[in-house]
């Protein structure tokens, strides 16, 4: 890894940073007031059969309790947005938007190797979505505060909610960067990069409002993300392996594919 090359990547990206980072905190503050304010109607409105339950549930989180909010919070599509700037806008045009403006071979031309360089991006972007998670976080943490709910979640157990979250969106940056290496463009990474995250999405929220085809949630990254679980006490190491997984395999793709790749030439 190049030190010098991280803090600069970091610096590049420190405007949609630090929006981000305040986005991300007041989004986070948000979800603890409109659980107080919206979850007596809502649960009334279970108990009354005027709307399946199942409607009111969206992907693994619900507005039945704290936890549930929370994990709205993450799995709302306002989230996935911001988070999925770093995690697939910054990652496809690490490499495949350097090869396309042909300044790849100048960053190489320095004593930085390829497996260097992938190291050192996927670095960067891990510690972008970190601190951008972090800023969720601790909006919900202050909301959690400024509401005073604090006693229905278990606040200790929100450092579980973060790494499940890193790893998850870790996952993500991963098969994105892994397009970035395959392809000599910026577009069809992007393509393929955002279609993997929405075809887990739609897996997920498929799967929550329509009973019949729950299995679907199985086949998604997003159903091994479960704050819900994690907050009640209930945590499950199998979910941390299989994100774990989802990192490695287009990790260990990528340090394989982009050192023996030739570079094409710009148009």
């Amino acid at each position: 890894m190049n030190v010098r090359l991280l803090v600069q990547t970091i610096r590049w990206n420190r405007t949609r940073l630090i929006a981000l980072f305040v986005v991300g905190f007041g989004w986070g503050a948000l979800i603890p007031v409109i659980y107080v304010s919206f979850s007596d109607v809502i649960r009334d409105l279970a108990n009354s059969g005027a709307f399946p339950k199942e409607l009111m549930n969206f992907g693994s989180g619900s507005l039945f309790t704290v936890p549930g909010a929370i994990t709205i919070g993450f799995q709302h599509p306002i989230a996935i947005a911001f988070l999925g700037i770093f995690a697939v806008g910054t990652s496809t045009g690490a490499i495949a938007g350097e090869r396309e403006r042909g300044t790849l071979e100048v960053l190489l031309a320095r004593p930085v190797s390829r497996r260097a360089l992938y190291v050192t991006v996927a670095t960067a972007v891990v510690i972008l979505l970190a601190i951008e998670l972090v800023s969720m976080l601790a909006g919900q943490l202050a909301g959690i505060v400024a509401v005073d709910i604090g006693d229905q979640v278990d606040i200790g157990s929100f450092w579980l909610v973060f790494v499940n979250a890193l790893l998850l969106w870790a996952a993500f940056a991963a098969f994105s960067l892994a397009a970035s290496v395959s392809f000599d463009r910026h577009s069809p990474a992007l393509g393929l990069a955002l279609a993997f995250l929405l075809v887990n999405y739609f897996l997920e929220i498929l799967g929550s409002l329509w009973t019949d085809v729950d299995w679907t949630q199985e086949y998604s990254l997003f159903h091994h993300f479960q704050p819900t679980e994690l907050l009640a006490g209930n945590a499950q190491p199998l979910d941390f392996l299989i994100l774990a997984a989802a990192v490695a395999v287009p990790v260990i793709y990528a340090l394989f594919v982009f050192p023996r790749r030739d570079l094409a030439a710009p148009d």
